[in-house]
C-alpha cells in the first residue's frame, strides 16, 4: 500500500476495507484483493473470512512482505528419520497434497523449501526450529511430528512470529486441560488438528471398562512428553470410572533393549491390560517379542497407541492380539474446503508416492495445512506495487476465530488455546497376521467428544 501521501493512505484503505466488508460470509472461491480495489478469482477452498479487514501494516506483531514474483514460504518440521519417520514423512506427503490442491494464494505460489527432521525428540525440535527461523520469510511451520519435539520448538516458532500448526502432536499440556486453564508447554500461535489426549486417554480407559470389562490395568511410558501424558490421562480416566491403576511404569527408552525386567514388574502386578502407548523405537517391538516368554501375561490384553500404529509395528507377528487407539480414521462424507473427499486425496497419495499411507495424520496434516493457507488468503492484502502483505497478528486471529471449517477429518473449531481437531478417537483390533496396512485394521470401538467430555471435565 502506498504511503507517499495521508489522503491516498486513506483512500487506499477505505477501498480494502470495503472490499473485505462485501466480500465476507462468501464462502466459495478465494479473491485476491488489490490496492487499486480490483479483485481476481484464484485458488483455495471455502472457510470463514477476515475479522475486520486491519491495515496489515498496523499488526502489532509486525507483517510479512512478499515482492511480486516471490512466493510464499512454509515449511514442515516432521520426523524423517529412525522409527518415527514413517509419521513424519506420512505429514509431509499430506502438507504436500495439501498445497497442490488449494493452488496460488492471490497469485503466489506456496514453497516448502527443505523439511527439517524433528527426530521425534526434543533436540530436533530444537535444532529444526532454529534452521527454520534462521531463514527469511517463512510464515508457518507445519509439525512437530511428536509432542516432545514440539516442546523445544513451540517457543522458538511462535516467538519469531510464525504460526505452527501440527498435525499428530498430542499432548495435553502443548494447549489446555479443556477446563480453561492453559498448558505448561501453551504458547500463543501454536495450532493443531489432531485430537487432545485427554479423550485419546479417556476413550481408552472407556473402552476397557466398559467395552472389556475390565477393571485392572497397568500403564507404560517411554519418558516422552506424549507417552506420559496419555498414560496419566487414561489413568485419571479409569480411575474416576471404578478401575484400579497399581503402576506405573517406563520402559528404558532404548531400542533394542532388553524388556523382559519391565515385563516381569508388569507381570508382578496380575494386570488385566497393560496400556502402552510407546514409540517402536523406545521398546514397542521387544516388548510385543519378549512377552511371550513373561509368566503371568499368557492372557494379558496388550493396548497401543498411535505412535506404534504404524505399518512397520503391525507387520511384527507378535502385535497380532493388541488394540491401538489413535484418530478416527472413518472420514466418509467429509469434503475438504479445497473441494476434495478422503477418498480423492488418497487415490492423489497413491498416484503421487506409490504406496498407500503408511501412518494415520496425513489428513490431519493436510487440514492444517489448509487452514493456513485459507488464513494466509484471508488476512493478505496485495499493495498497489504488487506486494503481497500478511500482518502476523492478523492470521494468528483469523485462525483463533475458525469455526465449523471443511476438513477432511469433520468439521474444525479452533478453541482459544489452538486444539482444533474434531477430537474423534477409535480403537482398532489387530487379529489378522495377513492385514499390513493400518487402514484395513478392524476398527472395533469409536468416541466422540461428546462421547468423554463429561469424564474429562468431571
Amino acid at each position: 500500500m502506498s504511503r507517499n501521501s495521508k489522503s491516498r493512505h486513506l483512500l487506499i484503505l477505505m477501498i480494502v476495507l470495503a472490499f473485505v466488508v462485501a466480500a465476507c460470509g462468501n464462502g466459495g472461491e478465494g479473491t485476491t484483493t488489490t490496492a487499486a480495489g480490483q479483485t481476481t478469482t484464484t485458488g483455495g477452498g471455502s472457510g470463514t473470512t477476515q475479522p475486520g479487514g486491519e491495515d496489515p501494516m498496523d499488526d502489532p506483531l509486525g507483517v510479512w512482505e512478499i515482492a511480486e514474483g516471490d512466493q510464499i514460504q512454509i515449511r514442515a518440521l516432521q520426523s524423517q528419520t529412525g522409527d518415527a519417520g514413517p509419521l513424519g514423512i506420512d505429514q509431509i506427503r499430506g502438507m504436500e497434497l495439501a498445497i497442490a490442491d488449494f493452488g496460488p494464494v492471490h497469485g503466489f505460489e506456496v514453497a516448502t523449501g527443505t523439511a527439517e527432521d524433528d527426530l521425534c525428540s526434543s533436540e530436533g525440535g530444537q535444532s529444526g526450529s532454529q534452521a527454520i527461523v534462521a531463514q527469511a520469510d517463512v510464515i508457518a511451520v507445519i509439525g512437530t511430528t511428536c509432542s516432545g519435539a514440539a516442546y523445544a520448538a513451540a517457543p522458538v516458532i511462535t516467538g519469531a512470529g510464525m504460526v505452527m500448526f501440527s498435525g499428530s502432536n498430542t499432548a495435553p499440556n502443548l494447549t489446555s486441560d479443556f477446563q480453561g486453564n492453559a498448558g505448561s508447554q501453551h504458547f500463543e500461535g501454536y495450532y493443531r488438528t489432531a485430537h487432545n489426549d485427554l479423550f485419546q486417554g479417556a476413550a481408552v480407559a472407556s473402552f476397557v471398562y466398559n467395552e472389556l470389562g475390565k477393571t485392572k490395568a497397568v500403564a507404560v511410558h517411554d519418558g516422552d512428553p506424549y507417552t506420559e501424558g496419555l498414560v496419566d490421562a487414561f489413568i485419571k480416566a479409569f480411575e474416576a470410572l471404578g478401575g484400579e491403576v497399581p503402576l506405573k511404569t517406563a520402559t528404558t527408552g532404548q531400542q533394542g533393549q532388553d524388556q523382559t525386567a519391565l515385563l516381569s514388574e508388569v507381570a508382578s502386578h496380575s494386570p488385566e491390560v497393560v496400556f502402552v502407548p510407546i514409540f517402536p523405537q523406545t521398546g514397542g517391538p521387544e516388548i510385543a517379542q519378549q512377552r511371550e516368554g513373561v509368566a503371568g501375561l499368557e492372557d494379558t490384553i496388550f493396548i497401543g497407541a498411535d505412535g506404534l500404529f504404524v505399518q512397520g509395528f503391525i507387520e511384527i507377528p507378535q502385535s497380532v492380539g493388541w488394540y491401538f487407539s489413535g484418530p478416527d480414521l472413518d472420514f466418509e462424507g467429509n469434503v475438504s474446503a479445497t473441494g476434495k473427499t478422503y477418498a480423492e486425496m488418497i487415490a492423489a497419495y497413491q498416484e503421487t508416492y506409490g504406496e498407500a499411507p503408511t501412518a494415520p495424520f496425513h489428513a490431519h496434516t493436510y487440514d492444517a495445512t489448509v487452514l493456513v493457507l485459507t488464513g494466509i488468503r484471508e488476512v493478505g492484502v496485495v499493495g498497489d506495487d504488487g506486494t503481497l502483505r500478511i500482518g502476523k497478528q492478523a492470521l494468528r486471529d483469523w485462525l483463533n476465530q475458525v469455526s465449523d471449517f471443511d476438513g477432511l477429518i469433520g468439521k474444525l473449531t479452533c478453541d482459544e488455546f489452538g486444539d482444533c481437531g474434531s477430537q474423534r478417537v477409535q480403537v482398532a483390533s489387530h487379529d489378522d497376521a495377513s492385514v499390513t496396512n493400518i487402514a484395513d485394521v478392524e476398527v472395533v470401538a469409536q468416541y466422540t467428544r461428546a462421547d468423554l467430555v463429561d469424564l474429562i471435565t468431571g
